[in-house]
């Protein structure tokens, strides 16, 4: 009886929304019939998008293109799917696209396209003033009484039957108010044409929501502000189309050569680099290639970029650099034969042959230290003799090494470099080499690239992006370097200028405006590495404690320092088990080391806390707390972060090794970008005996 009244009130609901979807439809078609300048198939067209601004969209039509010739831009349609440039057709012949240009009836019809796109770039333009990404504006060509659906570079070529649908599809990106924002701001950019018999006034649009005050009033301040209140509140994995100005002008900038962003943490560069690749993608006909160094990455900012912008999504590669040089060779049929526990072994014999007895051990008398700087400065850096060795400067390698001491590096390096082409194998430095010797026998033009864009690009080795910068050379908008030399995760480093690339004038770009953190946190992270300077990849030094624009300033910092190990832990799963499930998704735990995860892998899950490991994250809001280490984490951000027994990483270890300085400003590195990824809590953990 239940189950047959829920189902007969379902179908009278689906019996009302018919009723009232045909009486609107009828209302659209009798106040589109009085649009005297449009023919027939505009009206049918705008009938249906009258229709949508009962569901709180706007329509702005005939409206004059100041400073062109042109007559009117056509339709303007603003709505919760962002700004959309409608150009409506009414051809006899059949829309034919081929090659990349648009026909009809065999006669050319591309200029069609130029011009929409010419009046897109105008709305672009005008709405940059509130922050509004290019993302969020799209042209639109729609073919009355035809049934097509396609794209021609960045426009979108419809059918008046696949209209409605595509534009109901498309993602929430604008709020309420921030439709009623921009229109407005549109409606005084284009004024009208000339008086029309029918417009979207106020009183034929959707009331504002209360509270707004005075209708007429527009605060491009206001609503930028409130754009960010709103993100603020929304699941980190939920994109936001607001962006400041000062980045939509990055975003949308025109460079003549390779370019690159920088600035502290949480500033905004990985924001800045996504939307960058949407627009690229949309004003080109290559791929656009996103790279970083960590392999989970790419997943998760191609999960970001789909949700952004699904249209183009398919056109922009998101790969770790090993994993795209590995394809790379593959597709040209090089021989890539990556092994790294083959590749481990040969170290460790090469250790037992010529560096276990060697003047190293006076250095650093473990191992690990001397794979670094073979992986790190020789191999990294493409070194291919001593004498290149013996003077190289080895940035932030901050152990001093006297000519005896890298030539025994040197020794170890050869005997290593013996013993694996003994086994056959390759080091993931090899695979980068065998990449750029291929990408430079192929030049850049055979790339099919149109633009590369690399994030944390401090974290590559100076081989890498000698590679990247390859698959492009130096031409306009093909290079985009992102990252910030206080994040290196990593030893060794390189300068912009090694690897043949000019950034200096206006193609060097700095943001200073962190959006991430609130005032707190950062401070605390700063207070980390307040004394360690850097050099940056461009080679200017730059000292720890950095002036950096707040515009967060609520957040939580929270320090636990408890007696044992046990009580730790405890307090960790009471602070996991008191967040929501919807919480919990927004947080994450943070460990310095492999071994520290598994530790509380387990402890979470005998606490019945759900958990999802950084390596297996995809971007998706999944309602489970991140486990990963420092390093999984970089690029990456959480409401709450929560890093256990945080000091010991950068305490240092006993032992005569003239190294320890280095490691713990390495470790402070890595605990400032970990401390980086919170935004309104961070949970610090300490174990302090007695």
């Amino acid at each position: 009886m239940a189950a047959g009244g829920s189902a007969s009130r379902r179908t009278q609901e689906e019996r009302r929304q018919e009723r009232l979807l045909r009486e609107q439809w009828q209302a659209a078609r009798q106040e589109a019939h009085r649009w005297e300048a449009a023919d027939e198939g505009e009206r049918r067209v705008a009938a249906q998008l009258l229709v949508l601004t009962e569901r709180g969209w706007r329509l702005l039509k005939d409206r004059r293109w100041p400073g062109t010739r042109a007559p009117h831009v056509g339709l303007l349609l603003v709505g919760p799917g962002g700004v959309f440039v409608v150009d409506v057709k009414n051809w006899t012949a059949v829309p034919e696209t081929s090659g990349g240009r648009l026909a009809a009836g065999g006669e050319d019809r591309d200029e069609q396209v130029h011009k929409l796109l010419a009046m897109s770039r105008a709305v672009e333009g005008a709405v940059t003033s509130l922050g509004l990404s290019p993302v969020a504006v799209q042209p639109l060509m729609v073919f009355a009484g035809r049934r097509v659906n396609a794209t021609l570079g960045q426009a979108r070529l419809l059918g008046e039957h696949e209209l409605g649908p595509m534009l109901t599809r498309e993602p929430r990106r604008l709020t309420r108010e921030g439709v009623r924002a921009i229109a407005e701001l549109l409606g005084r950019s284009f004024p009208e044409y000339e008086p029309a018999a029918v417009t979207m006034t106020e009183e034929a649009a959707p009331p504002a929501a209360s509270g707004d005050g005075d209708d007429g009033l527009f605060d491009l301040a206001g609503l930028r502000d409130a754009a960010l209140e709103e993100a603020l509140r929304a699941p980190i994995e939920q994109w936001m189309t607001f962006l400041h100005p000062d980045q939509v002008a990055l975003v949308r900038r025109n460079w003549s050569g390779p370019a690159r962003i920088s600035g502290p943490a949480g500033t905004g560069k990985t924001v800045v680099g996504l939307h960058r690749a949407v627009y690229l993608a949309r004003r080109t006909t290559g791929r656009i290639l996103y790279v970083t160094f960590a392999k989970n990455l790419p997943r998760v900012q191609s999960t970001f970029l789909t949700t952004m912008a699904p249209a183009v999504a398919a056109r922009v590669d998101f790969r770790s650099l090993h994993q795209w040089a590995q394809e790379f060779l593959r597709e040209r049929g090089a021989e890539v034969r990556l092994h790294g526990d083959k590749a481990e072994t040969a170290f460790s014999l090469a250790w037992k042959h010529a560096g276990r007895d060697s003047l190293l051990v006076e250095i650093d008398p473990a191992p690990h230290y001397w794979r670094e700087e073979i992986d790190h400065v020789i191999k990294g850096r493409g070194l291919r003799s001593f004498a290149e060795y013996a003077t190289v400067r080895r940035v932030r390698r901050g152990t001093a090494l006297r000519r005896v001491h890298r030539e025994a590096v040197w020794s170890l390096y050869e005997t290593y470099e013996k013993l694996r082409i003994e086994r056959g194998v390759h080091d993931f430095n090899d695979v980068l080499s065998l990449a750029l010797t291929e990408a430079r026998r192929d030049g850049a033009r055979e790339s099919g690239y149109a633009g590369v864009i690399v994030d944390e690009v401090q974290d590559l080795s100076l081989v890498g992006v000698r590679l990247l910068h390859a698959l492009v050379g130096d031409s306009s908008n093909g290079l985009l370097l992102i990252g910030d030399g206080q994040q290196a995760v990593y030893p060794g480093g390189f300068r912009l200028s090694e690897a043949g690339i000019d950034v200096r004038g206006d193609r060097g770009q700095v943001l200073r405006t962190n959006y991430r953190n609130a005032e707190q946190i950062l401070d605390t992270a700063l207070a980390v590495v307040a004394e360690d300077a850097f050099e940056d990849i461009d080679g200017i030094r730059i000292q720890g404690h950095r002036d950096v624009d707040l515009t967060y300033r609520d957040g939580q910092v929270l320090h636990g320092v408890h007696p044992t190990a046990a009580a730790h832990d405890q307090a960790l799963v009471e602070a996991l088990r008191a967040l929501s499930p919807d919480e919990q998704g927004d947080a994450a735990v943070l460990c310095p080391s492999i071994r520290a995860i598994g530790h509380y892998q387990r402890l979470l899950t005998r606490a019945d806390i759900p958990v999802c490991l950084l390596e297996h994250y995809s971007g998706h809001a999944v309602p489970a707390v991140k486990l990963g280490t420092y390093r999984r984490a970089k690029g990456l951000e959480f409401k709450r972060v929560y890093l256990p027994r945080h000091d010991e990483s950068v305490a240092g270890r006993p032992g005569p090794a003239e190294t320890e300085d280095e490691r713990r400003q390495l470790a402070r590195s890595q605990l400032f970008v970990a401390m980086t990824r919170a935004r309104d809590v961070l949970w610090l953990g300490s174990v302090r005996a007695g």
